[in-house]
């Protein structure tokens, strides 16, 4: 309006107009005169562990002889589900900077990663350039092998007890002898050698250690009654998570570890064995894995119990049971195994339907969920009364919880030398 009346003022859109394309202009030499301003790359792990945390990073560097403003975004697998992997940050000039975060997987496989992208402006700020990586690449995911790692350490440090598993008093000796040795206060009188003593003249005693050699056998049942999810991580997973750890410490303990997958038809099968890289056999197998969508066939399970375990073994057979009949349906075969070996039966408490049968019930409706929401959790107690009864050990334990309880009873009935 101005302008109308005063004539010399139209020239300063035009003035104005002029400057904001030499600032474009001039953002754009910055940016774009250096071939390759910056560098960028992804930084993670040969494979993931699933349903854990995962650290991965990206590494920036500035080549500009400038600070920028810099916008990572890294293209993660589409299980996560995720958008928001950005990251903003300044960088001066040939200054480099590591990038954090972290991502949690919830299912086995293999995860597609796509390009690393960097978006960088110069101090005008006008403009950006952007920069393509191609950081492709596919990451598998495997049972949780941090987990298995975590209780390794704790157990070679003697720190078990941190993490929820027991300290089981022995009963009585281990009954594998080891040496002849000098008698020293405060041995055992019933263990002196008293036919050693007379030849040496002084008194020697014998010495035992813990059983080794035992065979741990783990049996999972990959049906359709392990697909059900927890915390977004099926039962299976669960399952396959506390395999790996109790083998591996069946290993640390010296005993001896195998494995045998079931559903419709026998899966894997892997003979209890001791040596060094036996825990990666197990975990490779463990990786492929999947859930079956029939009933597992039990007789064919018992013959193949029969033919590969030779000898008396502790049988861990990881399953799910919601009622009484679906046990009754598997009971012949279980009581059959656990004639010739030391069988223990675990599966899962529903742990949604016990929060259901403790909520006080507000109308008619709610009585009548709570009220069968408390018969599901009082026939899985019935479960663990009707295996007893045929001495077949059991454990009913939360998900989370699985593999603490599964390694606290592997503890105990080795300390009471029921294997």
């Amino acid at each position: 309006m101005l302008g109308f009346f005063f004539e010399w003022l139209g020239i300063i859109p035009y003035v104005l107009l002029s400057v904001c394309l030499l600032l474009v202009l001039t953002d754009l030499l910055l940016l774009y005169r250096t071939t390759n301003g910056v560098f960028a790359r992804r930084q993670a792990p040969e494979r993931l562990s699933n349903g854990d945390d995962n650290e991965l990073s990206i590494y920036i560097e500035n080549f500009y002889p400038f600070t920028i403003q810099a916008g990572v975004i890294d293209e993660i697998p589409h299980q996560f589900q995720k958008r928001d992997v950005w990251f903003s940050t300044h960088l001066k000039s040939r200054q480099h900077k590591v990038l954090s975060y972290v991502l949690k997987p919830l299912k086995r496989g293999e995860y597609d990663f796509g390009l690393v992208r960097v978006f960088a402006r110069s101090p005008l700020g006008l403009l950006s350039r952007r920069y393509n990586f191609k950081e492709a690449e596919v990451l598998p995911v495997y049972p949780s092998f941090l987990q298995m790692r975590h209780y390794e350490l704790m157990a070679i440090s003697n720190r078990l007890n941190e993490i929820g598993i027991k300290k089981i008093r022995r009963l009585g000796n281990s009954t594998e002898f080891e040496q002849i040795k000098n008698y020293v206060p405060g041995d055992d009188y019933r263990a002196i050698n008293w036919k050693a003593s007379a030849r040496h003249g002084i008194l020697m005693t014998n010495s035992y250690t813990d059983e080794k050699s035992q065979q741990v056998y783990c049996i999972i049942d990959k049906s359709r009654v392990m697909k059900m999810p927890f915390e977004r991580l099926s039962l299976l997973d669960y399952a396959i998570n506390a395999s790996l750890v109790l083998s591996n410490v069946a290993l640390l303990k010296e005993d001896k570890a195998g494995l045998i997958t079931i559903a419709e038809k026998i899966g894997a099968v892997i003979p209890a064995e001791r040596k060094p890289a036996h825990i990666n056999k197990i975990l490779e197998v463990l990786y492929k894995e999947k859930t079956r969508y029939l009933e597992t066939n039990m007789e064919m399970l018992y013959t193949t119990v029969r033919r590969v375990i030779k000898q008396r073994s502790l049988v861990v057979f990881f399953t799910n049971y919601e009622s009484l009949s679906s046990l009754q349906r598997h009971l012949p075969f279980l009581r059959k195994i656990a004639g010739f070996h030391l069988l223990l039966v675990v599966f899962f408490e529903n742990t949604e339907l016990k929060t259901l049968s403790q909520q006080p019930a507000a109308d008619v409706e709610g009585i009548y969920i709570k009220t069968i929401a408390e018969k599901f959790a009082y026939d899985k107690k019935l479960i663990v009364k009707e295996l007893a009864k045929h001495g077949i050990q059991s454990i009913l334990t939360s998900p989370q919880n699985l593999t603490v309880s599964a390694v606290n009873r592997y503890l105990e009935l080795k300390a009471r030398q029921k294997i």
